[in-house]
């Protein structure tokens, strides 16, 4: 009881803090601000993937005016320029002057001469339906807002407005968690919101099912059947309910409703996007084709981003930068708390066998653990990599085998082992993300690192919460899982029994080379050519894994291989594969209890 108190006490302090903050997200305002930027958008040439804007900027009080395209879209922390989709510009004032533009950046016009009034058009090309970018052709017009309309930064705290002229010929509607005002026309309180509101305009089936007053709406274009949605939506509702159980309560949202958007077509790029009301779906998997079962997974975490990420927020995503690359350190956090539970919440819902759901804890737990990237990076620093790995494109080769590990990744496999540890203690990981959902997250007060270490101090205690973040997040220590595993009736075991090579390999050219491996050891690099091992040459008759098999741990043999047009020799020396096994523990019948209060049903 003395802790329930103690718990009381910190939530009420740091809602009485949250209340005094003044975040920089104003979405809980409801009164509508003056309407300043108006547009609408057209389809006629979407077989070519083309859209008509027309854009009016009112209420403008400076003589130059910017206007611009965003570089980077909320949920992603790369760059995108979505500039290069963009053609046909025209700039008017009110009354229809041409007006000349400059071009101070590649991103971004001025404008000198207006009457208060801009009027832009411009063409757009979109040909990616995925969570970022837009994509129009005759099946739908799939848009991601800050790839498809310019703005005007000093109008960004005024209201918009938008109209989507749809092709009535092609049975479209329109999907999306703006305001409606009528008459296809839409609304938002202001760019932030604007730019978090993607919009599925298609010919789509609707599902809905009200959790406590609010509405869950999954809104599905597919090539399946009304029985297939049907079925899969009785599976969506298990999924939304576990998660609730976990907080005790939905979000709060603004228009009392949330939306899934998903696109589940051949011409859909896969991928998942979680916005403020709503999310974004996509993939080639139809229904039929699997997709009942393995696009779940995405649905999952998607909607645990509804309180991780756009409630529980980072400090450092605050507000989001539409014009630069947004670098937080909470991304272990924020993503990868997400991805433990995506698949947790599944398992709970019994959409997937306690079994099953530990059998496939080894992936990423051998990828983490095993990892020589944590020698480099602690999990904090691998998230400041997201700039440059989230949907980023470069074309210098890099080292990301050896230096990164995915903070989705890292960071799920840190929420199993601080799960672990709290269940070992009388607690659990679902109380304390409660506890920080209603100190940071009911009332929108951004978050950092150092607010999590104290939280996780006040529920767990100071030497409990100290030990984790010091040695697991601010460095790059791997907890006791063996014995963590245990208390739950779980096995782990590392057998080595196998060789490991170390390199991908395909047809005979080397890939990624591992740190630390037989391969690395041994010289090799990506790019050379594997002629020979040993007496055995390296063919289409006797592929490499072949040739692996006959030896065992601790043997030698020479290589020949190919670098840069010259044969070069090396000796390799065959190390023990270091990866782990996990399964349920058949002898655990005295840890079901435990085991079933982290994997059991929660509603």
């Amino acid at each position: 009881m003395k802790n329930i108190f103690l718990l009381l006490a910190f939530v009420s302090i740091l809602s009485c803090n949250a209340s005094k903050t003044e975040s920089s997200v104003a979405h809980n305002k409801t009164k509508a601000n003056f309407i300043s930027s108006v547009y609408e958008i057209s389809f006629e040439n979407a077989v070519h993937h083309e859209a008509e804007i027309h854009a009016k900027f009112n209420n403008l009080k400076t003589d130059e005016v910017e206007f611009r395209m965003s570089r980077t879209s909320p949920g992603r922390y790369a760059l995108h320029e979505f500039m290069k989709n963009v053609y046909a510009v025209k700039v008017t004032d009110g009354k229809g002057n041409e007006l000349k533009t400059t071009r101070p950046d590649p991103y971004s016009w001025k404008v000198n001469g207006h009457d208060g009034t801009l009027k832009v058009s411009y063409t757009l090309f979109a040909n990616r339906g995925g969570g970022t970018y837009a994509q129009i052709d005759e099946t739908h017009a799939h848009l991601n807002i800050p790839a498809t309309f310019i703005y005007v930064p000093s109008l960004a705290n005024d209201g918009i407005k938008v109209t989507f002229n749809t092709r009535n010929d092609l049975n479209w509607k329109i999907a999306t968690q703006l305001k409606s005002i009528g008459n296809n026309t839409y609304y938002a309180k202001n760019l932030q919101y604007f730019m978090d509101s993607p919009t599925e305009i298609s010919n789509h089936s609707i599902r809905s099912f009200d959790v406590k007053g609010q509405s869950i709406n999954f809104v599905l274009h597919h090539n399946g059947t009304e029985a297939e949605l049907d079925q899969y939506f009785e599976k969506v509702k298990k999924v939304v309910l576990q998660q609730e159980a976990i907080y005790g309560e939905l979000p709060k949202y603004d228009y009392g409703a949330y939306t899934f958007l998903a696109c589940y077509i051949p011409n859909a790029s896969g991928d998942g996007m979680e916005h403020r009301n709503s999310t974004i779906l996509t993939s080639t998997r139809s229904l039929a084709n699997g997709g009942l079962e393995r696009n779940l997974g995405t649905v999952s975490h998607e909607f645990f981003h509804c309180w991780n990420v756009e409630r529980i927020r980072p400090q450092s995503l605050e507000p989001f930068d539409f014009e630069e690359a947004n670098m937080s350190g909470e991304l272990w956090f924020a993503e990868g708390f997400t991805s433990y539970y995506d698949d947790l919440t599944i398992c709970r819902a019994g959409l997937t066998s306690q079994e099953d759901y530990i059998k496939n804890l080894t992936g990423t737990f051998n990828y983490v653990w095993n990892s020589p990237g944590r020698q480099f990076f602690n999990p904090i620093e691998m998230s400041y990599q997201a700039p440059f790995v989230d949907a980023a494109r470069s074309v210098d080769p890099v080292n990301r085998t050896n230096t990164f590990i995915s903070y989705y990744s890292y960071g799920s496999a840190l929420a199993l082992a601080l799960d672990l540890s709290l269940r070992e203690k009388g607690l659990n990981l679902d109380d304390y993300m409660k506890l920080v959902w209603n100190a940071f997250g009911k009332n929108e007060a951004p978050y950092t690192v150092t607010d999590l270490h104290k939280t996780l101090n006040t529920y767990a205690g100071k030497t409990f919460g100290d030990d984790f973040f010091n040695n697991y997040i601010y460095k790059s220590g791997m907890p006791d899982m063996k014995h963590l595993f245990s208390t739950v009736g779980v096995s782990l075991i590392q057998p080595k029994d196998k060789i490991r090579f170390g390199a991908t390999v395909r047809d005979g050219v080397l890939g990624s080379v591992t740190m630390g491996t037989s391969a690395y050891n041994a010289g090799l690099e990506s790019g050379d050519k594997l002629i020979q091992i040993g007496e055995y040459l390296v063919s289409k008759e006797l592929d490499i894994n072949a040739i692996l098999n006959k030896y065992a741990i601790g043997d030698k043999a020479k290589v020949i291989y190919e670098r840069y047009g010259s044969k070069k020799e090396t000796i390799i020396k065959f190390l023990a594969n270091n990866a782990y096994t996990i399964s349920l523990d058949k002898n655990s019948d005295a840890k079901k209890n435990e085991r079933d209060a982290w994997l059991s049903s929660k509603y």
